[in-house]
This record gives C-alpha cells, structure tokens and sequence, in this order.
C-alpha cells in the first residue's frame, strides 16, 4: 500500500531536522472503505507542511543545497598542485592550449568555466562535436574566429610552462568527466572588458573572475 511509505517519508523528514515527535500523522492501513482517500492524504500532507514551516532558513538551505562535487575540492589552488602533470591526445591539447590563452590569468573555477563553454558547445548539435573542432571554429575567416587567440595574428608560444601545467591539469579533469557545475550550461563568454552585441540577447548563467558567461538559447546559432 502507499500510506506506509508516505507515512515513514514524513517521519523520516521530521526526524532529519529534528522536528518533535507530534508533528507525525499515524494514517490507517485499514481497507475500510468507508475511509475517505482524501481525507487521509489531507491529514498526511498537513502534518508535512507542519514539519516544513517549523523549519528555520538554516534547515531549509541545507534541505535544498545541491551537494558540492568532487571537481569543486579539486580546484582549490592547493589540490590542484598535489595532482600529477597531465598529457593526453589531440583534444586534451586543444583544451589546455584555449585555457592557457583565454584564461590562464584567471583562478582555477575560473579556467573550468571556460572549459564548461567549449565542452558545453562540442555536445550542442551547433557546434563541432570536437574539441579542436570548437576551439578552431571559424579560425582564418575574418571576424569568424570563436576564440580571439586563434585568429589575433599573434604566435600561438607557450611562455609560462607552470601556467600551462594547470591549464593541463584543469583540461584533463573536464575531459574525464568532471561535473560541469560552474556555468549552468554556458555556451559563451566574454571578460568585463569587453560587451559584445549577442550579450544584450543572450541569458546571462554567472560570473567568475573577469568573465561573464552566457547560454545560447534554442532561436540562435553561432554567436
């Protein structure tokens, strides 16, 4: 039957935050049919939303925090360091040389968001369904280019070998299946410097660092 299991969620959400023992509802299991559904239901759901309005902000934040992943300890300056040098493929290459141009100057959360966007736009159906795909998008076609670097006339030198080591570090981990919990589905971004024309359209998802990121809705392509 359903009453018991309704019956031990509200005991369970009571006894979680502490909520006394008289805010439980004891709901029949008989099949007497003369037992209305409703009213029953009534007397369970009230003593839920008794349990709920006895709770103070602090219970309910907790109630509704969504849990920190694994990524978010990972990128704290110290964890980054303790993690062994990365090396991968051709797609592992592309990522960490885009964090190193776009965003090495940024914090770790930072650089991740940025790698949120690309991996964000390889699995939208707009976009290339690679890395390298999206990161040379548009490169060699005047104001075409995705990603400023590419197509800003300048070599492409890797100068700061330990900025790039965490650039790597950061790129692996993305590639690996991190979470991509920073951006909210962004597909785009831009720094505070800058305010480009599809920002006034675009929804914007947060802010970290010197970054604003964006998503694309559905009516548009490209950016």
């Amino acid at each position: 039957m359903i009453t018991p299991v309704l019956r031990t969620a509200t005991l369970c959400m009571a006894m979680a935050f502490g909520i006394p023992a008289s805010a439980e509802v004891t709901v029949s299991a008989s099949n007497n049919p003369t037992i209305e559904l409703n009213d029953r239901l009534g007397s369970l759901f009230g003593a839920e939303r008794r349990a709920i309005t006895s709770l103070d902000a602090s219970d309910i934040t907790r109630l509704l925090a969504a849990p920190k992943s694994a990524l978010t300890k990972e990128l704290e300056p110290a964890a980054l360091a303790k993690l062994p040098a990365a090396t991968g493929g051709k797609n592992w290459s592309c990522l960490a040389e885009a964090l190193y141009f776009e965003a090495r100057g940024e914090t770790p959360k930072g650089m991740a968001g940025v790698a949120e966007v690309i991996l964000n736009r390889v699995d939208d159906p707009r976009y290339p369904n690679s890395v390298c795909g999206v990161v040379n998008q548009g490169t060699g076609e005047k104001f075409r280019c995705q990603f400023t670097y590419t197509c800003d006339g300048r070599p492409e030198t890797i100068g700061d070998q330990g900025a790039y080591e965490r650039v790597g570090k950061i790129a692996k981990l993305m590639l690996d299946g991190a979470p991509r919990a920073l951006t909210a589905g962004a597909t785009h971004y831009h720094t505070k410097s800058v305010n480009p024309r599809w920002s006034r359209v675009f929804p914007r998802t947060t802010t970290i660092g010197y970054h604003h990121f964006y998503r694309e809705p559905d009516r548009f392509a490209g950016s």
